[in-house]
């Protein structure tokens, strides 16, 4: 038995307080020898001999109700047999198990994963219900499978590790269906979880009517959650951004983007290694905060080339989120698409911000009319900028299909018409007053497609001159204001890719956009952004493969077979490799509180169990209300032995003078 506020356990000496009074009270009064008394004390011998053990029981009660107060006050926590012996064995056990990468941290100082260790304290924690039928649902497969025993916990195919994610909120809805459909009776169930909150989503609506779904079930449902507390030692988690080809003064480059994640910070450096085709190098990186972007480019010959390459850092709390794969084709050109209603002129800049001018114009931007997008294939196109009215048909679904899978898409406004997408709008356009101009003052020069170069040159959006402006409303990143704080370039993410809305257009009469210093660095960021896309199919994540057939897919970085939608690896499919990663979400650093998983399960029978992951722990819970219960019984007993006997009746013979006076004739 362990305690949640062991300090409490010094008051454990308050029990000699009710001795010490018990024992002042009987030297109150003493005992004075007496020759005429002799004989009373061998009569009442045995009614002091009682009164003597009544006195001794009021004690011993006294003492019993101060110790388990002490031990309510401290807050014991029981595992084992004793911890799981206060509650009757359910029908079902539905274990629900968190199987995502970040369950791979060691579990304090146990040397077991969080995982490893769930699986361990269920074991020892089952085997006082034996009586009990199993069921698993893991965040992998997602589906509930009945166990025909404890012992298949420990069988990898059921519990090892994989590099997905959870959805903690869609796990318990599949346990609620299959409550309804099979009908069970009494049911636990056990969640075993770090409390990642990407993979809770404390937020998400799903809670509030999943846990009225338990509620109104007709049997006994109820909750345990093992959480593990978090490791004192560093992790490191290495995740990746990007990988494209790029063509940079004539030669042929693989530029790639990863993002470090540390926890706690830490100032030692990292030892960041990569390989790529048949080279290999190595270097140190120090990461000031908790997060840094890693860049570096690695020299292609051909541009037939195919490979892939990972990267990794030396070992740390969590060997799952310690390497990372990268894969890529052969070099395909990321074009832009313009779709604009205005004459050739017109959108001239567009096309040439858009372009790669050291190629053939054949090879330059699109320009299309809003009626020919639907109909146009969009194989190699990575930006696409909309300078025309509303959307209508089919275009809205299209468009949001470019951008979730990675590509980019730039709005541009309309003095007539109206446009919104994705939750952002123009709104009212207005015209700057005479010999006036709209000016804009601050952009991130971090990042974005407004940044600094790798050089350290800024864009001179100081320089842009504007005169028409359209209000853009809805949420999303401002990129850049104008001097009266409206803003002028707004992105917002989705899926994969970015939606960038601009406050004012390219056309005459709007700005000096056409002039080209500010919108040629601006779209070709654009550009390369979008062009994560065109490189989609050699990089996924084990979660977007649920549905593909992999039956065709081979290992290529190591000499063993494994399941792409289970563990990240770069695999043969065909004449390509496929780089396979764990979800970016997996690095999240935020956790949810105890408190926070308490209220979302605020409307169903609920007890969190704690991991302190010493050896000495077990699967507990808090007994505090069977302590509590304890002291009261105690004081009730102690109260019935100290109320007073009855009163005996008055036996002595009533004299001559308290005889009833007879009555006197007239």
């Amino acid at each position: 038995m362990t305690f949640l506020q062991p300090f409490i356990l010094w008051g454990l000496p308050l029990l000699l307080i009710p001795i010490i009074i018990h024992l002042l009270n009987r030297l109150r009064h003493r005992p004075q020898p007496w020759a005429a008394m002799q004989f009373l004390r061998a009569a009442n011998q045995s009614s002091i001999n009682q009164a003597k053990l009544r006195q001794w029981l009021v004690l011993l009660f006294r003492v019993l109700a101060v110790i388990a107060l002490v031990f309510f006050l401290s807050r014991p926590l029981a595992g084992g047999w004793l911890g799981w012996a206060l509650s009757p064995a359910p029908e079902v056990v539905i274990l629900v198990l968190d199987r995502s990468a970040s369950m791979e941290t060691v579990a304090g100082t146990s040397g077991k994963s969080r995982r490893a260790q769930a699986i361990e304290l269920w074991s020892d924690a089952l085997r006082a219900l034996q009586s009990s039928r199993l069921v698993l649902l893991d965040s992998a497969t997602r589906q509930p499978q009945e166990l025909p025993g404890i012992t298949a916990l420990a069988h990898e195919q059921f519990t090892g590790a994989t590099d997905t994610r959870a959805d903690i909120p869609s796990l318990l809805q599949r346990a609620y269906a299959y409550l309804r459909e099979s009908r069970s009776g009494a049911a636990e169930i056990w969640i075993a979880s770090d409390l990642q909150e990407s993979n809770w989503s404390p937020d998400d609506s799903q809670w509030e009517r999943v846990m009225e779904q338990f509620a109104a079930l007709p049997q006994k449902v109820r909750f345990r959650l093992l959480s593990f507390e978090s490791p004192d030692t560093r992790n490191v988690s290495v995740s990746l951004v990007e990988a494209a080809r790029r063509i940079r003064s004539g030669n042929r480059e693989l530029n790639v983007v990863v993002d470090l994640d540390q926890s706690p910070t830490s100032p030692n450096p990292v030892v960041l290694r990569w390989t790529i085709g048949e080279s290999s190098s190595q270097v140190e990186v120090d990461i000031p905060g908790q997060t840094l972007r890693w860049r570096n480019n690695f020299p292609l010959p051909s541009v037939k080339e195919i490979g892939w390459g990972q990267i990794e850092i030396s070992a740390d709390a969590n060997p799952a989120d310690n390497k990372l794969y990268f894969a890529f084709g052969a070099e395909s050109l990321p074009t832009t698409l313009i779709v604009s209603a205005a004459a050739p002129p017109a959108t001239r800049p567009l096309q040439l911000a858009g372009s790669d001018l050291s190629r053939s114009p054949e090879d330059w931007a699109r320009v299309i009319v809003p009626g020919n997008f639907a109909a146009l294939p969009l194989t190699n196109t990575a930006l696409i900028v909309w300078s025309a009215p509303a959307m209508s048909g089919a275009t809205p679904a299209l468009l949001e299909q470019f951008v979730n899978s990675g590509g980019a898409i730039l709005f541009l406004p309309q003095a007539t018409e109206s446009l919104s997408f994705a939750g952002l709008s123009f709104g009212e356009v207005t015209t700057a007053r005479t010999n006036s101009l709209f000016a804009v003052t601050q952009w991130n020069e971090l990042e974005g497609p407004l940044s600094r170069t790798q050089e350290g040159f800024g864009v001179p959006v100081r320089n842009l001159e504007v005169y028409r402006r359209a209000a853009i409303d809805g949420a999303g990143g401002v990129l850049a204001t104008f001097e009266d704080g409206a803003p002028f370039l707004v992105r917002k993410a989705l899926g994969k890719g970015e939606v960038f809305f601009c406050a004012t257009s390219a056309e005459p009469g709007w700005s000096s956009l056409a002039d080209g210093a500010v919108l040629v660095p601006m779209m070709q960021r654009m550009l390369q952004s979008g062009a994560r896309r065109v490189n989609a199919a050699s990089m996924v994540e084990c979660n977007d493969l649920g549905l593909i057939d992999v039956s065709d897919w081979t290992r290529a970085d190591a000499n063993s077979s494994s399941d792409p939608r289970l563990q990240a690896g770069v695999y043969k499919v065909q004449d390509r490799f496929v780089a396979v990663n764990r979800p970016a979400v997996e690095n999240d650093l935020n956790r949810i509180t105890s408190d926070t998983a308490r209220t979302l399960f605020r409307d169903v029978s609920f007890r969190l169990h704690e991991e302190r992951g010493t050896a000495s722990d077990r699967l507990q819970g808090e007994i505090w209300r069977v302590f509590l219960t304890l002291m009261l019984v105690f004081l009730l007993v102690e109260g019935l032995l100290i109320l007073p006997g009855s009163t005996p009746a008055d036996s002595r013979p009533k004299s001559k003078s308290a005889a009833k006076p007879a009555e006197v004739p007239a």
